[in-house]
């Protein structure tokens, strides 16, 4: 009798510790491992920073006689912004719009903590939009292009 109860427990104790490596396995397969570090989304500041390195292009080289020009616009010095992409940030959400001949193209867009996606016109168009609701409030950010540049327009509303 007494062998048969440490067989039951030695059983019950192998099959609890194949599930658990099992479920460790398969966390790890789909990218989320138990033990990692836990995933969170990128603050408004990593955007910005993310998007100025992504848009930095290297200057022009400049005439042998040309005198010196701070043309960085408080940007990484030595490196002149792309035009055509701007990030717009605001307390509702968050876009990255793009402008390629004449016309705006929102290339994504995530609504802050709180709020979600009303509306959205995507484009290409010569205006895009994206309408950010919450219980309390809403935001429209409409984008138009102006010089090749996205220019945004913010319109705020109460429910």
């Amino acid at each position: 009798m007494h062998s048969r109860l440490v067989l039951a427990v030695a059983g019950w104790l192998l099959a609890a510790a194949l599930a658990i490596g099992t479920g460790v396995a398969v966390l790890g397969l789909l990218g989320r491992p138990l033990t990692g570090p836990a995933e969170r989304p990128m603050t408004a500041e990593e955007i910005r920073l993310a998007l100025a390195r992504d848009t930095q292009v290297p200057p022009a080289p400049a005439p042998a006689d040309a005198a010196p020009v701070d043309v960085s616009g408080g940007q990484t010095p030595g490196a002149v912004p792309a035009t055509g992409r701007r990030l717009v940030s605001t307390g509702a959400g968050s876009l990255i719009a793009r402008c390629e001949g004449g016309l705006v193209r929102l290339q994504s867009w995530t609504p802050a903590q709180g709020f979600e996606v009303d509306d959205v016109d995507p484009g290409p168009d010569d205006r895009a939009r994206v309408k950010f609701e919450s219980d309390e409030s809403g935001l429209e950010i409409e984008v138009r292009c102006a010089g090749g540049v996205p220019v945004p327009r913010i319109s705020r509303h109460d429910d």
